[in-house]
């Protein structure tokens, strides 16, 4: 069944001058909390003006844009958005620099990785127009663990505002985004805003926490830090703040936030990254720290029980040598950093901000505990969740529950694997769990005799 869950779409134009890409259209998101099982979602979007074709339409001149997207569930291919807003803006002056068209769209959006689909057309020459696709991975925030919400980029010092109807208002403060990510020249500072919910989790010990928030480089090198604590008063907390970029040099960045309990060394980092434009600032020499990329991963935060059970789940596509490996393996840091690794160098598309190879599994995971899980086995741990959890949905599936002379059994095809290749599972113990008796995908188990296996004596 398909479903459609555009509950909330705010659209308003906002104009500034900003440093512009080439491609005159680009889009950014961030994600706030909700409920328990769904994030909000903002979309924020920029036109350069000067890169859409001027009419003129009973006097006025004009730019006329199309804003596009589509959002699926990337599991179920069901569509969650499907929609088109028109963009109309005035030309009120020919001058050299440009206008930034920007706006932001919202949806609330379910539990799961997403493909996002967004295009920017020029309604007046169809053939200027740019789709990015992008991968959302909502994990609903509102939980009873501490989180830390995704990083919006601001082109401007975030203030607090009365202006409830801005389409930029939030929490009191108007935020107004840079969806192009691009600072340097005349966005020499940069503004952040994030939301930090469940801070009176009952996992915390210390009565105050650290928030650290740094930029480092794409080497590592911690070039902005700054560092505060604060209470546990109230279980939600808005955090804004900025830095001075200008004397960075070009080259792409990422701003992390970590929320950390001394007490006990646990925490929660978000990160973001974004790119500086200084052509006139030369990289030097100088000292500096090295920040760990593992950090501001999904495994920065992560307790040692929790990294031993994801690593367990990536055993199927592990090699021996990684799997001995891990296990001379002892602390949570080690085994932070050889997952990092581990699932980097497993990336399918580096390009994109997320390892949506990582996401897919780590959903198959959860899909096969729940499709297939039996008394004596979670899910993934059984012969179809493993198989389903490697390759994937099959192309079709033949079942026989009810035979009178044998036994439950199911053949699975993948028509897209080696020409071709099928998996018989049987429940020979006669409890549900069916085990692979025969494939004929190499590498796997093959018994052509599988048949008598699964023959009911009489």
């Amino acid at each position: 069944m398909k479903k459609f869950l555009t509950i909330i779409s705010t659209f308003l134009l906002y104009s500034l001058s900003i440093y512009s890409q080439d491609a005159g259209f680009d889009f950014d998101y961030a994600q706030f909390a909700y409920d328990s099982t769904s994030n909000y979602v903002e979309i924020y979007y920029v036109f350069d003006q000067g890169k859409l074709t001027q009419i003129n339409k009973e006097g006025e001149n004009l730019v006329e844009a199309t804003l596009s997207i589509q959002i699926t569930d990337s599991t179920t291919s069901d569509t969650l958005v499907n929609n088109q807003w028109l963009i109309r803006h005035p030309v009120e002056s020919t001058e050299v620099v440009s206008q930034s068209l920007v706006g932001v769209v919202s949806f609330i959006l379910p539990k799961g990785t997403l493909k996002c689909v967004v295009s920017g057309t020029d309604l007046n020459n169809q053939s200027n127009f740019r789709t990015i696709t992008e991968f959302i991975r909502v994990k609903p925030l509102i939980n009873s663990s501490v989180a830390i919400s995704d990083i919006q980029l601001a082109s401007k010092m975030i203030q607090g505002s009365e202006n409830k109807n801005s389409i930029f208002y939030k929490n009191t403060f108007e935020v107004i985004p840079i969806p192009n990510l691009v600072f340097g020249g005349n966005q020499p500072a940069l503004f952040f805003y994030s939301e930090i919910y469940n801070i009176k989790d009952p996992a915390l010990k210390s009565d105050t926490l650290k928030l650290n928030e740094i930029i480092f480089n794409s080497r590592g090198k911690i070039v902005r830090e700054k560092n505060k604590m604060i209470t546990r008063n109230n279980d939600t907390r808005v955090e804004v703040g900025s830095f001075i970029i200008s004397q960075l040099p070009t080259d792409t960045y990422t701003l992390a936030i970590s929320l950390i309990d001394t007490a006990n060394d646990i925490g929660v980092t978000s990160s973001k990254k974004f790119f500086v434009y200084n052509p006139d600032v030369k990289e030097t020499d100088s000292v500096y720290i090295q920040a760990k990329p593992v950090l501001s991963s999904t495994f920065g935060t992560m307790s040692e029980e929790e990294l031993d059970d994801i690593f367990d789940k990536s055993k199927y596509i592990a090699t021996s040598q990684e799997i001995d490996k891990y296990k001379k393996l002892s602390g949570s840091e080690g085994k932070r950093e050889f997952l990092f690794n581990f699932w980097n160098g497993r990336d399918q598309d580096p390009s994109t901000k997320e390892n949506e190879y990582f996401y897919d599994y780590l959903q198959r995971v959860e899909s096969a505990n729940t499709r297939f899980s039996s008394m004596q086995k979670a899910g993934w741990k059984t012969d179809r969740g493993r198989v389903f959890i490697i390759y994937g949905e099959p192309s079709e599936i033949e079942r026989y529950p009810n035979q009178i002379e044998s036994r439950p059994y199911e053949i699975w095809y993948y028509n897209e694997i080696e020409g071709g290749v099928y998996f018989v599972f049987a429940d020979i113990s006669g409890f549900s769990e069916y085990i692979l008796v025969h494939s004929t995908k190499r590498g796997e188990l093959r018994d052509d005799n599988w048949g008598r296996r699964i023959i009911i004596a009489r």
